[in-house]
């Protein structure tokens, strides 16, 4: 298996060593892959778009290509993981500061997100949620998104005080919090699960 973290800005190397960590759990051979250009995604079983920024991750993945190359392999239905600002990035539609931003979305999940729902860097904080198909996950939120809804085709996977923090369409898996910063359970299941 080969795993692409999309490594243009944001938490890149956590992802890449909870993505090596998690294949070794489950026996899995294969590379994870910080990509910063285009080419090497159609050659991969999976993508992770890390949290970071999303104006600047929007911005860098559309003038390289890498976004014209994530929209083929989604399409191809290979598997898809997003994190906070990942999250931003698949969504379908966003808030008011995505628009002010001109932040192009990808629209491969049918949700609409609000960018800092819990506040600025300070309001971060940790907690355990209880999320469908994986058990109880330790969730820290950084400057998180929320879904604010969700389309039919969308199953929600967990929620924190009813905030919708992740979701399951498809091949495609959206996270509000940063699984790479606690544990590999998430990336687990994002490497397993039926798509």
């Amino acid at each position: 298996m080969k795993v692409a973290v999309i490594g243009v800005q944001g938490d890149v190397e956590e992802h890449v060593v909870a993505t090596k960590n998690a294949m070794r759990n489950l026996g899995i051979q294969g590379e994870v892959l910080s990509v910063r250009k285009p080419g090497i995604i159609p050659e991969c079983d999976a993508v992770i778009i890390p949290g970071g920024e999303s104006t600047t991750i929007s911005k860098l993945i559309f003038r390289d290509s890498i976004a014209d190359e994530i929209l083929e392999f989604a399409n191809s239905g290979k598997r898809i993981m997003g994190t906070c600002a990942g999250l931003i990035i698949l969504a379908k539609e966003g808030d008011d500061q995505v628009e002010r931003t001109k932040t192009k979305l990808l629209g491969l999940l049918d949700v609409k997100v609000r960018r800092n729902a819990f506040g600025r860097q300070r309001e971060s904080f940790q907690t355990k949620l209880e999320m469908k198909n994986v058990g109880e996950v330790e969730a820290i939120f950084i400057r998180a998104p929320i879904i604010e809804s969700a389309g039919a085709g969308v199953e929600v996977l967990a929620r924190f005080e009813d905030k919708i923090v992740a979701v399951k369409q498809r091949n495609i898996l959206g996270l509000a919090f940063h699984p790479e910063l606690s544990s590999t359970k998430v990336h687990e299941y994002f490497l397993s699960f039926e798509t």
